[in-house]
């Protein structure tokens, strides 16, 4: 689990079996698995709340590493709703939004996981996985 520091391309979704964590189901961390688009690899993700993660704004801030555009137009993100803006801009799910880069452990491909946490209401904390994108380091 990394920060993706220098301008990415974006490529295809893999596929992931599970996206959405309520409550206990993130104690001690949200476990899933994903496929890798490259070797089918099956490789484990596993997410700990408040942990993992790094503030999704640091991919689009000046357009560093990727547009707000470019996170948009691949579904990575939505808009957020005029009552929920104090968290930020851009969102999944009206939640508060991070993102890592993860490698697949057999062909070692990269790839962008962006997901959310939070309280949706109260007593009701999800974790959301948008999903996990396989990327290329622009030169």
């Amino acid at each position: 689990m990394y920060s993706i520091s220098k301008k990415i391309s974006i490529g295809k979704k893999a596929v992931i079996q599970r996206d959405r964590f309520i409550n206990d189901e993130t104690i001690p961390s949200a476990v899933t698995k994903f496929s890798c688009c490259d070797c089918n690899h099956e490789n484990t993700l596993e997410i700990f709340p408040y942990k993992s993660g790094f503030p999704i704004l640091q991919l689009y801030t000046e357009n560093k590493v990727l547009s707000s555009n470019e996170l948009l137009k691949n579904g990575m993100i939505t808009t957020t709703s005029q009552r929920m803006v104090h968290i930020g801009e851009f969102t999944v799910n009206d939640l508060p939004t991070l993102y890592f880069g993860t490698e697949c452990s057999s062909c070692l491909s990269k790839y962008i996981c962006i997901f959310s946490y939070g309280e949706k209401q109260p007593g009701l904390m999800v974790l959301n996985i948008s999903g996990l994108w396989k990327y290329e380091e622009q030169e």
